[in-house]
């Protein structure tokens, strides 16, 4: 293995791994918002004891991301210098942004909150926590404007062998910034709401003290989920569809349709033979996939072959097929997960929206467990996202392998990705460690008085 292929693996390691966190910190951020403004509003106690519970989670899960994502932005410099000399004056200006702006507000705010219970009134209290979401969802923001630019740079001129930034404007504006960013967040909303339903299912089948708060938050939980499921299925296929017109290459390789079709038949199942791009076998519903592109029955959708030999013609010889098993399987994982979800979370809305928390041992097991699936979706989404763009390290403009340090041998990459392995392995450790305790714990070690 090449110094490029180990840098592939070490950045798309620390990138799914920080991805890990991300979607929980955006959703739950949200969720212990809107919480504690039904807290300031009625008074109840039962909302303070939640905002406090589900905050202490929230705080585990933010350090988590952030020791991670530093980590992150350290590789554009150190294995990824050549990307960060030819995009940088383009791709650092929303790093800074998101840095100096969106975390440090973030961060400072989040302090506030932590010591600020008996410190502030109850509406200053819970404005620090909603600035703490809005800043989150901003600091995502400007970070999926720069990984914008990678999937449809706009805004920019090549001027000597670099690429300049002509337009803020448009980089900001980016049409591809505005499918990907709503999906993000749809997905955090999602994940937040996976997690508090697992956790309160937890407490519902132990029985344990103060059922109230994980009744209510199994409720609100639910409806907040099934808004986050909603989203991500109508802005995914908005998504989908912006990506056969800018990304028709991605398109391909997701359904394994090696040839144009139209209409275009969806693929349900394929096994193919990559190296020869034809199918063994497959199972395809016809006209599906021109319509979920066209919103027609009739539609042509590029298939691989047609799309490599244009892609020759324009860019010159070159392989320009992503892995074409991975792409397709981790669409279908990403998908299947969120069927499910929506399955689970419909079911559980029709109980709770009659008060009807009597559910069986079953079910609530299903519940519990049911938290990894929006972790599933994220990441094989987020790998989907990253290897269907392959050979582009910035889409048309810059390849992967041209981005790559030149001064970082094979020998001190793998010696840093074994490190980075461990290292986050045993932060895994300790994050589920600390997660699970105080889960488990729930609110009895939460200092407020009952209703």
């Amino acid at each position: 293995m090449d110094s490029v292929i180990l840098a592939r693996w070490q950045f798309a390691i620390v990138t799914v791994y920080h991805f890990f966190f991300v979607p929980l910190t955006l959703g739950l951020s949200v969720f212990i918002a809107i919480i504690e403004s039904i807290y300031v509003k009625t008074g109840k106690e039962k909302y303070k004891r939640m905002t406090k519970f589900w905050g202490k989670l929230f705080l585990i899960n933010f350090a988590m991301g952030v020791a991670t994502g530093i980590v992150q932005e350290f590789q554009f410099g150190m294995n990824w210098s050549e990307y960060s000399r030819f995009v940088g004056d383009v791709f650092g200006a929303p790093l800074a942004i998101e840095a100096l702006l969106a975390f440090f507000l973030e961060s400072t705010f989040l302090g506030i909150w932590i010591f600020g219970w008996d410190r502030l009134s109850k509406k200053m209290h819970a404005a620090a926590i909603w600035i703490v979401a809005i800043a989150s969802n901003l600091s995502a923001l400007w970070i999926l404007i720069a990984n914008s630019f990678m999937q449809h740079p706009v805004g920019y001129v090549i001027r000597n062998g670099r690429a300049e930034m002509t337009d803020f404007f448009a980089l900001v504006f980016n049409s591809h910034v505005w499918v990907q960013f709503p999906h993000v967040f749809a997905s955090a909303m999602t994940t937040a709401a996976f997690f508090v339903i697992a956790i309160s299912a937890y407490h519902l089948l132990k029985k344990s003290d103060d059922m109230q708060v994980y009744q209510k938050s199994f409720k609100l939980a639910s409806i907040y989920g099934i808004i986050g499921v909603i989203l991500v299925f109508l802005i995914g296929h908005a998504q989908a569809q912006y990506m056969v017109k800018t990304q028709p290459m991605k398109m391909a390789a997701a359904e394994a349709l090696w040839n144009d079709e139209d209409p275009a038949a969806m693929s349900l199942f394929t096994i193919g033979d990559e190296h020869n791009r034809k199918d063994i076998f497959a199972i395809r519903i016809p006209y599906l996939l021109s319509i979920l592109a066209h919103n027609t029955p009739s539609g042509k959708v590029s298939g691989i072959n047609n799309l490599q030999t244009e892609y020759e013609q324009k860019y010159g010889a070159g392989n320009y097929v992503p892995p074409v098993a991975i792409s397709y399987w981790t669409f279908r994982m990403m998908v299947g997960a969120g069927v499910l979800m929506l399955l689970l979370v419909l079911y559980a809305l029709f109980k709770v929206l009659k008060d009807k928390y009597d559910f069986s041992p079953f079910v609530l097991k299903l519940f519990l467990w049911s938290l990894a699936l929006p972790y599933i979706a994220n990441s094989t989404g987020w790998i989907f996202t990253e290897v269907g763009r392959q050979p582009w390290a910035v889409f048309g403009v810059m390849r992967v392998e041209d981005g790559v340090s030149n001064m970082v041998g094979a020998g001190a990459v793998v010696f840093s990705l074994l490190v980075y392995a461990l290292l986050y392995g045993a932060l895994m450790v300790a994050d589920v460690f600390l997660l699970k305790k105080y889960a488990v714990a729930g609110t009895v070690n939460i200092d407020n008085n009952e209703e």
